[in-house]
């Protein structure tokens, strides 16, 4: 199945903004090697349309999980519990370490599951709360 993503490079560790069209395999040794370095920034949508745009960024064993809907509308998926809810995790957003509460934290395997789950379906709907 194909997917269309971009992601943190590993050579620069900077977000490379240019859509990419792969198989799943491609994209998921992408993140294997992020992983492997600490941290990375990955967008994913369907090849058959420009939205919706899955968003995990991730540090250490912490994502988070945006869901752009549209050009207009962007939301953040519910934490997992794995953070308190007033502790703060940074991940980066792009090119910039950003923090979020546990409120919106995932432990990156589940994180990963879901974006697995994503381009199997393409349903946003089915990702949780």
């Amino acid at each position: 199945m194909s997917v269309v993503w971009a992601a943190t490079s590993p050579e620069s560790g900077q977000f490379h903004p240019v859509e990419r069209r792969s198989e799943v395999k491609d994209l998921s040794d992408r993140f294997n090697d992020l992983r492997s370095r600490g941290q990375g920034y990955v967008e994913v949508r369907s090849p058959n349309g420009e939205f919706p745009v899955l968003i995990l960024a991730f540090r250490d064993d912490h994502a988070v999980v945006h869901l752009m809907s549209d050009a207009e509308r962007m939301s953040l998926l519910v934490g997992d519990g794995s953070v308190l809810s007033g502790a703060e995790v940074k991940v980066p957003i792009m090119d910039d370490l950003t923090a979020f509460t546990g409120d919106f934290v995932l432990d990156i395997d589940r994180a990963w599951d879901l974006v697995r789950y994503f381009t199997q379906t393409w349903e946003a709907g089915s990702l949780g709360e």
